[in-house]
């Protein structure tokens, strides 16, 4: 069998030991400490912007608690883009609200502008209009903040930046992360850097991190014994995981710069193919970190999705489909969607590639000899 290659695997920098020891060190093995306050600083300096950062245990909680802080309630609507991970939508769920999809638009493949405002007037004309909009930045592109922006002022609904997938991204020289009243990182294992698990919750308002902390630590009250006027969650991170951050923020800016040579290889790999086309950014506005580079296989094409993955499974080459949509998930059948069909499309034909920042040369060259062994 011949060493996997795997879609996105972590990658060490080797500073991730030091933070770890000290906190072994000076006995911070809990959910607070420096290495948290000290995450969230290095993020908040990355990011720019007069940000604030909350460093929480998953994306996922970070989605949550935004939701919670814009005063979503059982049986709001939340517009959400359905070509996604389910972790965008779940959370919704969590609250008993009700999650409004919409379809991709085909430059960045996220919102479409358009099936946006036609699920505001839906939410509108029902006497419940939408209380948030989760945006996301799909495979580290950035959505069109501009026309997002405009109907979020138009119709006063708030927008969280699902920026999970998209830190070190940028649209016109502005940090993914810092464009919606709230973003959301995720620090996964596959991630751009990782925390092991983790994630964070970006904040233009320091009282809203205030709150977002109080939230995530069981919402204790400021009494001499343990008082509860607010259901609190355990979504803090821990000071160990925020060590690894720590050190995988110094090697932020080089992990992007990989996964961008990465994507470049693809480019020149498949610039004479016919029947594959790379998803690349749609002009100069955008720069992506290029998590994972993903490509569409054309209808024509003698080779389905399903056969190359697995062709490269043979080769233990690791490679996925692209997200399925959420409205074709058997969970959210019954939701509302608005939107063509793009999102399906690219779906069926969507194809995500090994994109990790620590491929060697020798990995490159077996994906390249697969990938001329399929269209040969």
């Amino acid at each position: 069998m011949k060493e996997k290659i795997w879609l996105s695997s972590p990658h060490m920098g080797g500073r991730e030991m030091k933070y770890i020891q000290d906190a072994f060190a000076e006995n911070w093995i809990a959910p607070l400490g420096p290495n948290v306050n000290g995450l969230e600083n290095d993020l908040e300096k990355f990011l720019g912007q007069d940000l604030h950062v909350a460093a929480l245990s998953s994306g996922t909680a970070a989605l949550h608690l935004s939701l919670i802080l814009l005063g979503v309630e059982p049986g709001d609507y939340v517009i959400c883009q359905s070509l996604t991970f389910s972790a965008s939508a779940n959370p919704i769920a969590y609250i008993g609200a009700k999650p409004i999809f919409v379809d991709s638009e085909k430059e960045t493949w996220n919102l479409c502008p358009n099936a946006v405002e036609e699920a505001i007037k839906f939410g509108i004309a029902e006497g419940k209009k939408p209380k948030a909009i989760i945006a996301v930045a799909l495979y580290g592109i950035s959505y069109k903040v501009d026309e997002i922006t405009a109907l979020s002022k138009k119709y006063d609904i708030p927008v969280i930046e699902d920026s999970a997938e998209a830190l070190g991204s940028m649209y016109k020289n502005q940090k993914c992360g810092t464009f919606g009243d709230l973003g959301v990182l995720s620090f996964n294992g596959n991630k751009i850097i990782t925390t092991s698990g983790g994630g964070a919750l970006t904040l233009k308002d320091r009282e809203f991190k205030k709150k977002a902390v109080f939230l995530s630590t069981q919402a204790k009250d400021d009494a001499p014994h343990y008082e509860h006027t607010s259901i609190g969650y355990n979504y803090r991170m821990s000071n160990i995981c925020a060590g690894i951050g720590r050190g995988q923020m110094e090697v932020l800016e080089e992990r992007v710069a990989q996964r961008r040579a990465m994507h470049a290889y693809y480019k020149g790999l498949f610039k004479d193919n016919p029947h594959v086309t790379l998803h690349e950014e749609p002009n100069e506005d955008y720069f992506a970190n290029y998590w994972l580079s993903v490509v569409q296989i054309n209808p024509t094409s003698p080779v389905t999705v399903a056969e190359m993955i697995h062709r490269f499974q043979q080769e233990n080459i690791e490679t996925r489909p692209i997200w399925k949509p959420m409205h074709l998930q058997p969970i959210f059948h019954d939701e509302a969607y608005f939107g063509g069909q793009l999102a399906e499309k690219l779906f069926n034909n969507g194809l995500c590639l090994p994109s990790g920042s620590n491929l060697s040369d020798a990995d490159r060259n077996r994906i390249a000899q697969v990938v001329h062994q399929i269209f040969a």
